[in-house]
């Protein structure tokens, strides 16, 4: 079933769980994806059909061994990409994801692999997500949401969503990046030192070192 919408599934369903536990619904898909829930029942059971991901009526979505070595194959053209795009063409990380999105369909097998060796073989991407090896091995550290963590707790950034440009923009603006130091506060975070009032919903798309 080689098809960039399947692909495009497959890597959502991924992405879904991977800093969280709870599965992806259809509903969800749906949502991630723009498109309508009838659509995308039509194409899980596609998917389900091909042996990709496993689902049973209003259950939720899951890979199967093939459909995750398929989802992580996509993952990681899609995170190289967007590494490229910052590193060599200056783009800035909220510019990067939807090129990545269509260039991730077109480009060869010789030409990510040329990509992965100039950058260096990168284990992760601009927001802090693992790019897969060639063996889709995934290297990734214990976590916490900065939602959850208590006052107090130190960590480094780990990652930052891309899922809101906008809120990617304000947290460049604050000094907040990929590897940076912070301390949990009552109010916010201490970056530097300096106390910093984050913007609505920041504490919900940074995650921190366990």
């Amino acid at each position: 079933m080689a098809s960039p919408a399947a692909d495009d599934y497959l890597k959502t369903v991924y992405a879904h769980t991977e800093w969280q536990d709870a599965p992806i619904t259809p509903s969800v898909l749906a949502g991630k994806l723009g498109i309508a829930p009838s659509s995308v029942t039509e194409m899980v059971k596609k998917l389900a059909a091909a042996g990709l991901v496993s689902h049973v009526p209003y259950g939720a979505v899951r890979l199967t061994a093939e459909g995750e070595a398929r989802a992580l194959a996509m993952v990681r053209r899609h995170r190289l990409i967007e590494t490229w795009l910052v590193r060599e063409f200056g783009y800035a990380w909220d510019e990067v994801h939807d090129e990545a999105e269509i260039l991730e369909h077109t480009i060869s097998d010789r030409l990510l692999a040329g990509i992965d060796a100039r950058l260096g073989h990168p284990r992760f991407d601009p927001h802090g997500d693992a790019i897969p090896d060639a063996d889709g091995e995934v290297e990734r550290e214990p976590f916490v949401l900065l939602a959850a963590a208590a006052a107090g707790h130190r960590g480094r950034v780990l990652r930052v969503s891309d899922v809101d440009p906008e809120l990617l923009r304000a947290l460049d603006a604050l000094g907040l990046a990929v590897s940076s130091e912070v301390r949990v506060t009552a109010d916010g975070i201490e970056l530097d030192g300096a106390p910093v009032i984050l913007p609505d919903g920041a504490s919900d798309v940074v995650w921190l070192s366990a």
